[in-house]
């Protein structure tokens, strides 16, 4: 059954365990460094421009927001990581909210991580790829912001990527430009493969 990516609805913005929708609706789950592109990734996969909220300043995803598509399932917006400029007690808020998030199986049908294709992956970076791993669900890494590197920078980028977070061969990496939409039927197809799965 094809789904309609223009019926997208902001759900909710969620502060605490409570307030995780419980529905049965598959959920995929978008997480990355604060200044990676997440929300230019999800309005790329959406074909709309400010459907995500774009910040000026990196770290404005404080909660987990619920985006619904067609009442078919959600896309799950993860605080951002490693770079906001935020107090130290906000920080271990957030850390708190994704610990909760990833305790809960029941919660996410596919991890995405959202990494920055120019640059070898940060200490945050292995820590979330860990994250993904020790849940158990399937998830897959897009290596963001192509783009901006040259042709024969592409192989040995993704490369180091696979190497540092520590990816086994099962685990798909998505080179993705949300500038120029690379890679926005690969990442598609692998989010309504999922999805349709738990139907």
């Amino acid at each position: 059954m094809p789904v309609n990516l223009q019926k997208a609805e902001f759900v909710r913005s969620a502060a605490k365990a409570g307030d995780f929708p419980r529905d049965r609706l598959p959920q995929v789950a978008f997480a990355g460094r604060s200044n990676v592109g997440k929300s230019s990734v999800i309005n790329r996969l959406l074909n709309r421009k400010n459907f995500a909220r774009v910040g000026a300043a990196p770290g404005k995803t404080t909660h987990v927001n619920y985006f619904l598509i067609d009442g078919a399932f959600y896309l799950v917006d993860l605080p951002g990581y490693g770079y906001a400029k935020v107090s130290l007690a906000e920080k271990q808020r957030w850390a708190r909210l994704m610990e909760e998030w990833f305790a809960d199986p029941e919660l996410m049908t596919l991890g995405l991580m959202i990494v920055d294709a120019r640059h070898k992956p940060t200490a945050d970076d292995c820590t979330m790829a860990r994250w993904f791993r020790d849940s158990g669900k399937p998830f897959a890494v897009v290596a963001n912001k192509l783009d901006k590197l040259r042709k024969s920078e592409i192989a040995p980028n993704l490369a180091r990527i696979r190497e540092t977070l520590e990816l086994d061969e099962t685990v798909r990496l998505i080179p993705f430009s949300a500038e120029k939409g690379e890679g926005r039927q690969a990442l598609l197809d692998l989010i309504l493969d999922h999805a349709r799965r738990q139907e």
